[in-house]
């Protein structure tokens, strides 16, 4: 990546449009709101659904989902922004009405909602480390939540500042044909937490988080891409409790084309198939926990996503939408990420 301004595309013609040769412009833009790889935010569903429902099993019982929301990288997912400042506003709607058992079937029918405003912000260096861009960033999350049943009525709830994350360490190497960033992040508690209560906003424990992204293009112009993300999670132990979750794996992934929709290439427009899925892959511990019970979580979505990106004004505003399928041992229903970014 050239530590220099890219040359705006404002002042090139479309004959001679090369999306390889302006990849600060170009790629680093279109890339903003979703390879930040500070957009990660914890879910927090698995206290916050479980404790209305803990005193019914007479035990403490431990998340039912990790802390990434999965599918927020599903896209570019390799890809570092431009050396500067980013800053994202994200908004992201995830419902569900099901929870589902080891075996996949519907055990209960309880309405849940959490609603998340993310600010993300992440810096990127002009040096370089091992021929890779460094960057930092820092996500600083507020959360909504609700849960009711159609017999018992509202059974729980809480608003306010989430668990945190923070990535002190990124490095991205661009390619011919591909983008690849590794990192290392955690999950910072907080978001607040009491044991026992209904309106909790954090879960009461770190997370180490390595991560790491790819996108690779099969198109020699890059308007055709297909990219993956993972991130894996480490628990410790909650405050309170001294409950252990079990370890997960997250992985994101998409297929995307890209369209111009102006023959100056002024304003470009991204669209294609995402999809994810998280897997729970060791055991829950801690006094009063059954091992077994809950099993492990499993989750799994595909769905449509859209970007309007202005690589002049280095813009852009986008969505994905996701509708889970074939969950076990969590909750399954539907997910709504609405983001847009800015790099300066």
């Amino acid at each position: 990546m050239k530590a220099s301004a890219p040359a705006k595309l404002t002042a090139i013609r479309p004959s001679r449009l090369d999306i390889s040769a302006n990849r600060n412009e170009f790629l680093m833009t279109l890339n903003r709101r979703s390879t930040i790889s500070a957009m990660l935010f914890r879910l927090g569903l698995g206290l916050f659904l479980l404790a209305g429902s803990g005193s019914c099993f007479g035990q403490a019982l431990p998340p039912v989902r990790g802390m990434y929301t999965p599918g927020f990288n599903a896209t570019n997912s390799g890809v570092m922004p431009e050396p500067g400042f980013t800053y994202g506003q994200s908004f992201m709607d995830y419902s569900f009405d099901q929870f589902r058992s080891a075996s996949g079937t519907t055990v209960a029918q309880n309405n849940a909602a959490v609603f998340m405003d993310i600010n993300a912000f992440e810096w990127v260096a002009k040096k370089k480390i091992l021929g890779a861009n460094y960057a930092l960033a820092v996500l600083l999350p507020f959360s909504n939540s609700s849960i009711s049943s159609p017999t018992l009525g509202a059974i729980g709830g809480g608003g306010g500042f989430s668990d945190s994350f923070y990535q002190p360490l990124t490095l991205g190497w661009h390619f011919k044909r591909a983008d690849v960033q590794v990192a290392y992040g955690f999950f910072a508690p907080t978001g607040r937490f009491t044991v026992g209560a209904t309106n909790n906003t954090g879960t009461g424990h770190w997370t180490n988080s390595p991560t790491a992204g790819e996108t690779f293009y099969l198109t020699k112009n890059k308007r055709t891409s297909i990219s993956a993300y993972q991130l894996y999670e480490v628990h410790t132990s909650q405050q309170g409790t001294n409950i252990h979750p079990g370890q997960a794996f997250n992985l994101d992934y998409s297929l995307m084309q890209i369209h111009p929709l102006q023959k100056e290439m002024l304003t470009l427009l991204q669209f294609g198939l995402v999809g994810y899925g998280q897997w729970q892959t060791s055991n829950n511990s801690g006094p009063g926990v059954n091992p077994v019970l809950p099993g492990h979580y499993r989750v799994n979505a595909i769905g449509g996503a859209g970007e309007v990106i202005l690589p002049a004004r280095k813009v852009s505003v986008g969505f994905k939408l996701f509708k889970e399928f074939s969950n076990s041992s969590t909750v399954q229903g539907y997910s709504l990420q609405i983001v847009g970014g800015i790099t300066f």
